[in-house]
């Protein structure tokens, strides 16, 4: 038998263990029947364990495959008895829908549990659990455009921020040599000699007195 074959039938008894788990009795004694039995529905209709559904035949065949090549003249015995062990373990799937169930029951109430049961067997429900991956995808491709603006936002406006306070905290420079003063007036010119001073070249006044 082919070995996708044998990983395909493995899956379809993990499938059936698992229904199995969800009709048994009470797993704890400080959990009612009817508590269980709610958090069983609410595993079942969220398919909380179906990600676990290939852990078994994908381990079976990763082994096969394993020994295969270090052995391959045994591949017929080794295919046969790898299938037959897996098939032998797939009975524990009950023991993970158990812990699912108890798991659920312990953070859940009863009507909690009724209720979810009852959403996720809608259409409503149901098309959220189909449609869940890809919004929560797109969601988070827009969480990071999001993101990224903030981020870019933020910096530029806390260093516009940032500028401004050390410019505003910078010295004024002094004034430049010849600028007229603050308050706009002229400045004094001092050229003219100031009365009975002598001119700065020592000359004598013109004497336009006549003798």
């Amino acid at each position: 038998m082919m070995l996708h074959k044998r990983v395909r039938r493995l899956s379809t008894l993990l499938a059936a263990s698992a229904i199995l788990a969800l009709s048994s009795p009470a797993f704890a004694q400080d959990i009612s029947e009817s508590h269980l039995k709610a958090a069983r529905a609410a595993v079942a209709a969220i398919h909380a364990t179906d990600p676990f559904d290939n852990i078994l035949p994908q381990a079976a065949a990763a082994l096969e495959n394993q020994l295969i090549q270090k052995n391959p003249d045994m591949q017929e015995l080794i295919g046969k008895t790898v299938t037959e062990k897996a098939m032998g373990l797939a009975a524990r799937r009950a023991d993970l829908e158990k812990e699912a169930a108890l798991a659920y029951a312990k953070v859940f109430s009863e009507k909690d549990l009724n209720d979810i049961a009852t959403f996720y067997s809608s259409d409503a429900g149901k098309k959220l659990l189909d449609s869940g991956p890809a919004v929560t995808r797109d969601l988070v491709k827009a969480a990071d455009i999001w993101q990224n603006g903030v981020a870019r936002d933020l910096a530029q406006q806390v260093g516009e921020t940032l500028a401004a306070a050390a410019k505003a905290a910078a010295p004024a420079k002094p004034a430049q040599d010849g600028t007229a003063p603050a308050d706009g007036s002229a400045p004094a010119d001092n050229s003219a000699p100031a009365d009975d001073q002598a001119p700065a070249d020592n000359s004598a006044p013109a004497d336009n007195s006549q003798n």
